[in-house]
């Protein structure tokens, strides 16, 4: 069979559009490539027409601090191991991708040090004073069909302003999530077991709804649990109905038999899927990873996991790399809790401040209580 080129253009536009998600489902995309940085303070540097072409190119996450030379006269001093830290600027020029015409845009960082000013189009969205929180900006209004420019302004000036080392840029991920008007609300997923044993766990998922479009929304919230090889263990629906711009938290009880519970030994996990459904069609829908266990602690038999007496063997870990600053790449964390788990930890105290996201889920998968 011959296939003219026209023909071959043709499929491979329609496998593109069958492949692309649904316009109405959630996309969560990374924002890290392609940004430009300049150390010290300018002028201007949020206005969309900024020239910003003779600043570095670089992709996220990004410590500056760690990239400097050590000065025995760092304003810092020796607690954040002599490095300098200042005030630096980042850009990204973006388009938003095609089909995403009337969806939600959210933009989030996982962790900036510190004290950043971020804009969107020259629009001020906000001022995070803290450095180690995750934090989320919705952008909607101020994204245009055309291309788009970030602005970050990072001042890690006032020093010292730490007792350990902390790094300076974004240096953890940036995300852009995309979502439909009715959705789940953003960090609106949470999930517990308060009671467990070993015929049966009842898992509880309290789920935010929110409603931002100017009419009423009727609809379904599901929620679906998923054992470590994907099969549907337990499921629950529950009708709402949302006025304009409102929103509700949505709690629904759903038993597990025979649960394999989490345990530092083995830590067995599940997945909740959470769907928002209109009319039969899916309208948002994210995934929750969580272990079921118990926790509680006895005066005389002290720290109980899953009914069991377990002796936390911990250390401390704070949220650098050591020599490749606070901007950690994942494989370092995975080899660091592998080596922590040989010589028989079990336990984590992140000292001081909220780690990264990514550093906890591996501490789920890998068996670490934090």
């Amino acid at each position: 069979m011959t296939i003219s080129r026209r023909s071959l253009r043709v499929t491979l536009l329609l496998v593109l559009t069958l492949t692309n998600p649904s316009a109405a489902q959630r996309q969560r995309l990374s924002m890290d490539p392609a940004w430009r940085f300049a150390l010290g303070d300018h002028q201007g540097a949020e206005a969309p027409a900024f020239d910003d072409a003779r600043w570095r190119r670089l992709d996220l996450p990004h410590d500056w601090s760690i990239e400097g030379t050590p000065n025995r006269d760092a304003p810092g001093g020796g607690r954040i191991g002599y490095f300098p830290a200042g005030i630096g600027w980042y850009r990204k020029a973006f388009r938003l991708p095609a089909g995403t015409r009337g969806r939600e845009a959210w933009l989030e960082f996982d962790g900036v040090y510190m004290n950043s000013d971020v804009w969107i189009n020259g629009f001020r969205l906000g001022k995070r004073p803290y450095g180690f929180i995750s934090f989320a900006y919705d952008i909607t209004k101020h994204v245009v069909p055309g291309v788009n420019v970030i602005a970050v302004r990072v001042d890690n000036s006032l020093q010292p302003n730490s007792r350990w080392y902390t790094g300076s840029g974004i240096y953890r991920h940036v995300w852009l999530a995309l979502v439909d008007p009715l959705h789940v609300g953003h960090w609106g997923v949470y999930v517990t077991t308060p009671r467990v044993d070993s015929g049966s766990a009842d898992v509880v998922v309290r789920t935010q709804v929110e409603n931002d479009q100017t009419v009423a929304r009727q609809g379904i919230i599901r929620s679906v649990v998923r054992d470590g090889a994907g099969r549907d263990v337990a499921r629950a629906e529950t009708s709402f109905s949302l006025p304009p711009g409102q929103r509700a938290a949505l709690e629904q009880h759903l038993p597990v038999l025979s649960p394999r519970l989490w345990s530092v030994e083995t830590p067995n996990l599940y997945v909740l899927r959470s769907e928002v459904l209109v009319g039969g069609r899916t309208t948002d829908a994210t995934t929750t990873p969580f272990g079921i266990r118990t926790i509680a602690y006895d005066k005389d038999r002290g720290f109980l996991l899953n009914g069991r007496r377990l002796k936390m063997k911990g250390v401390n870990l704070h949220h650098d790399g050591g020599a490749v600053g606070a901007a950690v790449p994942e494989r370092i964390w995975e080899r660091r809790l592998a080596l922590l788990k040989a010589m028989g930890a079990n336990a984590i105290r992140t000292s001081h401040n909220p780690p990264a996201p990514e550093f906890l889920d591996l501490c789920d998968r890998l068996g670490f209580l934090v």
